[in-house]
């Protein structure tokens, strides 16, 4: 028997760029317990501080909560004993691939296990995290029966609602974006999706399964993912016929009907990760997708593309190479934005240091102790010691606002390389 929407407690798992947002909004109208096992986190929200920075500080002081017994609030804890009296688990935990790009679904295991050991009947398991077709059903649901030991759809149920969180995004928060919804039998779907309309202003799409709603999150990011490798190559093939990539893109913009993406680097924790799932569950069925898994391979390249052409760029200027200097402005995965997590950033950096040359890499947004925690270098911290005078070239990787300020342009001793097509094309060598 499912307990009144009204009446309901709520148990966010997972309480990063997709969990916090989410909890704070549902805080508004329900008590929310949000779990997460790392306790700095909860150590930094019980002070009503975000680092991810998808969260005002003034919005989540606002429902904060010293305790899980009120009406509404949001209550932070590492603590899984809190966890025991909730009527809904929503599970938003990260699902990234390895390093031979397979999907690792351990933290989604994990937390269904420990959802498990509080497992009442009535209650509802709502999945967010992105997965291939199946993987809530088929992957989740047995380890919260044999952990509970309660019957699927019968003492429980499952819902699955993809996530739809763009990090550094203040104009599409949580509330403002179309959420996907689907549920175990149609009761639970509308259950679960009377559940999300509470807070979603932007309304709701009632998917017919739960398999449909995981297929429909995992070819949101496909399509991206393929769609930005087309342009990308255009960039590759434009360069070497002396075109600016740019300009076509803009030319070709004024139709109608032309798709306006542009090309770059392809990181992140959604697009560069998500085709790798849908491609695994293909070839579980015996099918080889071509196109996804060629546009993840054309975006992959891109990192080691952008170093081999600033290195030419460097030698056409007769400028030393081995143990030159060049620094590269911003390492997070997008603009104005503190997330690195998978940051195809690093991809240049790597490619450059093969070269013997020595990489400066400084970025406002990013956090040095997590990049070094991530990917065990360091960045500049200060930036007072930015000299650009001390560099043969300049890559600009990340078009932070704050980069609009620097004076940073082209000359006989200093190479310019634009990633993004954000600085003024008069003042660089290239762009992509």
């Amino acid at each position: 028997m499912l307990k009144e929407l009204e009446n309901i407690k709520i148990a966010v798992v997972g309480l990063g760029y997709v969990g916090l947002p989410l909890a704070v909004e549902f805080a508004k109208k329900f008590p929310v317990v949000g779990y997460d096992i790392d306790q700095r986190r909860i150590d930094e929200l019980q002070k009503g501080k975000d680092q991810t920075l998808e969260v005002e500080d003034q919005e989540l002081n606002e429902v904060l909560s010293e305790s899980c017994l009120v009406p509404k609030g949001f209550f932070p804890t590492s603590e899984s004993s809190f966890l025991d009296d909730c009527d809904v688990y929503i599970v938003t935990v990260p699902t990234p691939t390895d390093r031979h790009n397979r999907p690792v679904l351990t933290p989604m295991l994990k937390a269904s296990e420990n959802v498990a050991k509080f497992l009442k009947a009535g209650n509802v398991v709502i999945y967010e995290s992105t997965v291939y077709p199946g993987v809530t059903e088929e992957e989740c649901v047995p380890v919260l029966e044999k952990e509970s030991g309660l019957k699927f759809n019968e003492d429980f149920f499952v819902g699955y609602s993809p996530e739809r969180i763009n990090p550094g995004d203040r104009e599409h928060t949580v509330a403002k974006i179309l959420k996907v919804t689907s549920g175990s039998n149609e009761e639970v779907a509308e259950y679960v999706d009377q559940l999300y309309k509470t807070i979603i202003t932007a309304g709701t799409h009632k998917a017919p399964s739960i398999k449909v709603a995981e297929a429909a999150k995992v070819i949101e990011n496909s399509q991206r993912d393929i769609n930005i490798a087309f342009v990308n190559e255009l960039s590759k093939i434009f360069t070497l016929l002396g075109i600016d990539t740019q300009e076509v893109l803009e030319a070709a913009g004024t139709k109608w009907n032309f798709l306006n993406f542009r090309p770059g680097l392809v990181g992140g924790h959604c697009i560069g990760v998500d085709p790798f799932y849908l491609a695994q569950k293909a070839q579980e069925v015996g099918y080889h997708p071509e196109i996804i898994l060629a546009g993840r391979r054309l975006n992959d390249s891109m990192g080691k593309h952008v170093a081999t052409e600033v290195i030419k760029l460097m030698m056409r200027k007769d400028l030393k190479v081995i143990d030159s200097k060049v620094l590269i402005l911003g390492f997070t995965f997008k603009e104005d934005c503190p997330d690195v997590r998978n940051t195809k950033v690093i991809d240049i950096f790597n490619e450059l240091r093969s070269f013997d040359i020595d990489v400066d890499i400084f970025d406002p947004w990013a956090n040095p102790s997590e990049v070094k925690h991530e990917y065990d270098i360091e960045i500049l911290a200060d930036e007072q010691v930015l000299d650009l005078k001390c560099y043969s070239a300049i890559i600009l990787a990340v078009s932070h606002k704050i980069f609009a300020n620097y004076e940073i342009e082209k000359s006989n001793k200093l190479v310019v390389y634009d990633v993004k097509g954000f600085l003024n094309k008069s003042k660089v060598d290239a762009r992509l």
